[in-house]
């Protein structure tokens, strides 16, 4: 018996990315929030839907802290 495959929508992934990415318990750590950020912008490029990102607090946004991957990605139109 052949298995179906299973998909998801780019559009709850980048919903679900986004959700984490505002997260600030204890546990949605930088290490947490840059592992997300990698994976959203990589699902976003290969279907061809980045659209941007924006920080959620630009005055804590340096590269590398943790404001610098509490952000919100963009949908493309499209989706």
């Amino acid at each position: 018996m052949a298995r179906s495959k299973k998909t998801i929508s780019v559009s709850i992934m980048i919903d679900y990315a986004n959700e984490h990415l505002a997260r600030t318990d204890e546990f949605a750590t930088k290490e947490f929030k840059a592992g997300i950020s990698v994976m959203i912008e990589q699902i976003l490029h290969r279907t061809e839907n980045y659209w941007g990102f924006m920080f959620l607090d630009n005055n804590d946004s340096k590269t590398g802290s943790l404001g610098y991957y509490s952000r919100r990605y963009f949908k493309s139109h499209k989706l």
